[in-house]
């Protein structure tokens, strides 16, 4: 896929998410939180690993970041050695924790086919399905991949785009979340604090309306 169709499909996914949530963001380019927010709770979720997971548990890390992505977005495909990247450096600090979770409710995006693909890729990091998409909504998750900083209050102190480059083969001359958490782990507020997302929407299942 060439650049341009990709520039395509952002600025149609774009003009079809404002459309949707026109009037009703919380934050700059969120739909349910700003920074400062408490970071809503989430347990149970169940992992490639084989257990399921929940945020209070992550209460030994002085910072979470939180990325929301799947196994079938191009961007989401793209951003894996990123992400994996990312765990290793937030591993060896000990101090911060990478938590992947997978709201997609397509055959393709369900548990079994993340542990495959966890397996065949290597990836190490926590990665968890959001069975019942609440997580997403909560967190205001529009885009696949989409991250949120937590810092050690669990407040939202980041709300966006892992970077300012998706595209694959070409460097990243600003990597929001690294810095996001590199000022969380220093007790101050990230220099830039919010940006706009850059990937697949959601797959939110539609809920049908109820006959009167």
């Amino acid at each position: 896929m060439t650049a341009l169709v990709r520039f395509r499909m952002v600025a149609i996914a774009l003009l079809v998410a404002s459309t949707l949530t026109a009037n009703c963001w919380a934050g700059k380019y969120n739909n349910a939180l700003s920074i400062g927010d408490a970071a809503p709770e989430w347990k149970d979720l169940p992992g490639t690993d084989g257990e399921r997971h929940s945020l209070a548990e992550l209460a030994k890390y002085d910072v979470v970041v939180i990325a929301f992505t799947c196994n079938t977005c191009e961007y989401s495909i793209d951003y894996e050695e990123r992400l994996q990247a990312l765990h290793k450096q937030l591993s060896a600090g000990g101090r911060a924790v990478l938590v992947a979770i997978n709201p997609n409710q397509i055959k393709e995006d369900l548990l079994p086919a993340m542990k495959e693909r966890a397996e065949t890729r290597g990836l190490d990091y926590l990665y968890l399905h959001d069975d019942t998409q609440q997580v997403a909504k909560s967190y205001g998750a529009t885009w696949t991949p989409e991250f949120v900083v937590l810092n050690k209050d669990r407040k939202v102190v980041y709300l966006g785009a892992m970077d300012d480059n998706p595209e694959l083969k070409k460097e990243q001359t600003t990597k929001y979340v690294e810095a996001a958490v590199a000022a969380a782990l220093a007790g101050k507020v990230p220099e830039v604090a919010e940006t706009p997302g850059v990937g697949c929407l959601v797959r939110y299942v539609r809920e049908r309306r109820k006959k009167k």
